[in-house]
């Protein structure tokens, strides 16, 4: 880490999320002591109701090595990787869970199970991925999306990710999210084509797109700083206010939420949304904090879509 700050679950998200029922949740490959710990935590803290999905012996022996008592918990036997993760789908899909996390399973075969037509959690729109930020000395909730499933969006699923992440901001309690379409540069120019592209999702989602106010494109500075929007004389409700930041592509959203956790501590609660339920999408090299987080926000927007 570049940073020495501590990391944070978020008070105010935590409080709300145990204001709500704890969520039924399918944690594909539970038999690791990370999930397993992740899953303990959640459920310590009111967040989750676990369905473990896995090897059911290594389940109950790290069960009990960390003396967890699991007697009362759902454990689902698995015997394979793929199995565990289409089982914690299908456990979703039938109603049987609300929400589903990441275990000891790679993302690419989870997200292969989430995103089958006929047995996954596809709806009417494109899937995608939110990061919720919670960054030292800066109050509110700042979403960056799409850092983690869209690899280079086109409009129309531009237009999906907004729609997804403006979901979960309404769900948080923002019932007029600021989104800011970012680029290199405020005005659409043809040798910066995410620009020109930022310019039309921009027209669309805001003809298209409600319960937002939505400006774009906008260099990041400008989306985030008061005093740089002011300097440059951007007239926009959303400059230097930005609740969302809509990245081009997975490179600038995969750097710009990295940067932040490295060198600011930032905490990054990670979900899949534009699905069923929200899935609960986790890295090893997460912190603890990242993970509570991650569930904390995968139960609020579950209960928001229940």
């Amino acid at each position: 880490m570049l940073s020495d700050k501590p990391f944070v679950c978020p008070p105010e998200l935590l409080k709300k999320a145990q204001t709500l029922r704890p969520v039924a949740t399918a944690v594909a490959g539970a038999a690791s002591p990370l999930p397993m710990e992740s899953a303990r935590r959640s459920a310590e803290a009111g967040l989750i109701e676990p369905i473990l999905v896995g090897k059911q012996k290594l389940i109950e022996a790290i069960a009990e090595e960390m003396n967890w008592d699991v007697s009362s918990l759902r454990i689902v036997a698995s015997e394979s990787e793929t199995h565990a993760a289409e089982t914690a789908v299908a456990l979703a899909r039938s109603g049987e869970a609300a929400a589903v996390m990441k275990g000891q399973v790679h993302t690419d075969v989870l997200m292969r199970a989430v995103f089958n037509r006929d047995t996954g959690l596809r709806m009417d729109r494109r899937i995608s991925h939110v990061f919720h930020m919670t960054i030292p000395e800066r109050s509110g909730s700042l979403l960056i999306t799409d850092a983690a499933v869209n690899v280079s969006p086109d409009v129309a699923t531009k237009l999906d990710i907004i729609r997804n992440a403006v979901d979960v901001l309404h769900a948080l309690g923002n019932t007029k999210p600021k989104v800011a379409i970012l680029s290199a540069t405020e005005q659409a120019n043809e040798s910066v084509p995410s620009s020109v592209a930022a310019a039309e999702v921009c027209q669309l989602a805001r003809d298209q797109i409600s319960g937002a106010l939505i400006d774009g494109p906008l260099a990041f500075d400008n989306a985030m700083s008061p005093e740089a929007a002011a300097i440059k004389g951007i007239d926009s409700p959303v400059a230097g206010q930005a609740d969302m930041l809509l990245v081009p592509n997975i490179e600038t959203g995969n750097t710009l939420y990295k940067s932040m956790v490295f060198l600011m501590s930032a905490t990054a609660a990670g979900i899949v949304v534009g699905t069923r339920v929200p899935v609960i999408l986790t890295s090893r090299a997460d912190p603890p904090e990242a993970r509570l987080a991650s569930a904390a926000l995968a139960a609020i927007v579950s209960q928001s879509q229940g």
